[in-house]
């Protein structure tokens, strides 16, 4: 084997060198944290190679930089020689402009491109080499790292502290919507979003609305008062004396079924299971009411506004559905069965129908800052009694009302407006 052969060896393997050094630069830089951290975890060693040259970043440029340029350097020196031989007059400018070329595609471009398209992939590969220089290099690598730790500080930079890695709320949840389903399943993503909506949601929004609750005045016929219990679709009754807002308390169904199959079921033994109310702000957001229930052992309260009149009322079931989505068996209308298609792109609505489950049906943004239900904010908007025909602004929806018997909206066809058509930004533009 010649010398010459032996030289485009050499200079092959060293533009080889610059590659990985490149490449594993960068895919230990893009590499996901959180799940090499979740493997270093569960044990996984390539994992914890890599958790340690994040721990100390600095260590780990430091080698990186001592490798790439140290190989470059050679591979100038040999692709200097080569050229030399074949163009003795001009070897020099032709070693210059070839080694650049291909340093850039080969040693450069590529395989940081190649690292940022499989950061993890190219991140283990290069780990445990990663980790048997880091050992061999240690001297070299700590005294070349507190120099550049002292002059880092020279301009006013903390290297021990960085910025934080933690997401914010709002982060989160915009990472969410924008994730990709390689990362996670659909399933998991409508999770984690119903949780993060909890803290934008008030109790108001979701509650059974005052005029819905199934509710026994204390003081009827006691006859009446057994019929009722026995004939209850809820699994809560709520009990009060001649005025809603004159609130005894609760008691659930299968606590009211069992005392009824008692021989010497009376008022008095009514009262002493009634649990006493558990009263919540309407302003209260879900995810403090959740922590609310779970501190004070309840799952179910009355809503009440700034007045201390009864609004509606909240369980627990309430809130979970918000995360999980509809569950439990309910003698409630589906909110399928309230909503029609029409052939033009507009909807009939029944005015009884949640706003929250119309949005969510619908993929709709009707405002759900006020009133619960469409009847409510339609009458809101109209400062009056509804009156057939009569067409209200929803924001970005036209609502009219196409039933209604006076004093509420019976039904009332929704009609989306076009929206503007949004230009996307030109990825050619530099800026």
């Amino acid at each position: 084997m010649t010398e010459e052969t032996l030289l485009w060896i050499l200079l092959t393997l060293l533009l080889l060198c610059s590659g990985f050094f490149s490449g594993t630069e960068t895919s230990v830089m893009a590499v996901n944290r959180y799940r090499i951290r979740h493997l270093a975890s569960k044990g996984d060693r390539q994992a914890r190679r890599i958790m340690k040259m994040l721990r100390k970043p600095d260590r780990f440029l430091v080698l990186v930089l001592i490798g790439n340029n140290v190989v470059n350097i050679l591979a100038t020196a040999v692709a200097t020689h080569l050229a030399l031989i074949h163009f003795p007059n001009y070897g020099i400018a032709v070693a210059t402009g070839a080694l650049t070329a291909v340093v850039l595609i080969f040693g450069e471009v590529a395989p940081k491109t190649i690292a940022a398209i499989k950061p993890e992939f190219v991140a283990r590969k290069g780990s445990f080499i990663i980790a048997v220089l880091m050992f061999l290099l240690s001297p070299i690598v700590s005294a070349l790292s507190l120099l550049s730790r002292a002059i880092i500080k020279l301009f006013g930079v903390d290297p021990s502290k960085t910025d934080s890695m933690e997401l914010s709320a709002e982060e989160l949840h915009s990472a969410l919507l924008s994730g990709s389903s390689q990362v996670m399943t659909e399933q998991n993503r409508e999770l984690l979003l119903g949780v993060l909506n909890l803290s934008k949601i008030a109790v108001e929004e979701i509650m059974v609305p005052r005029n819905e609750l199934y509710a026994i005045n204390i003081n009827d016929d006691w006859k009446d008062i057994q019929k009722q219990v026995a004939n209850t679709p809820h699994t809560r009754i709520v009990f009060y004396r001649d005025e809603m807002d004159d609130i005894i308390g609760f008691m659930h169904s299968r606590d009211a079924l069992r005392l009824l199959t008692l021989e010497d079921f009376s008022k008095e033994s009514l009262l002493r299971t009634i649990v006493e109310p558990y009263f919540i702000p309407e302003n209260t957001s879900l995810l403090v009411q959740l922590q609310k229930f779970r501190r004070n052992k309840k799952r179910c309260g009355l809503v009440i506004d700034e007045f201390g009149d009864i609004q509606g009322l909240l369980t627990l079931d309430d809130i979970l559905e918000e995360i999980v989505g509809d569950y439990t068996t309910s003698f409630d209308t589906d909110i399928e069965d309230e909503i029609e298609k029409l052939k033009d792109g507009s909807y009939i609505l029944d005015g009884q129908a949640n706003i929250r489950d119309v949005n969510k049906e619908l993929k709709w943004d009707i405002p759900t800052s006020g009133p619960v239900t469409i009847n409510g904010i339609i009458l809101e908007m109209l400062g009056d009694n509804p009156q057939l025909n009569r067409e209200v602004d929803l924001g970005n929806y036209t609502a009219r009302i196409t039933e209604t018997d006076g004093r509420s909206v019976i039904k009332a066809k929704i009609t989306p407006r076009p929206r503007p058509a949004q230009t996307e930004e030109d990825d050619s533009s530099p800026f």
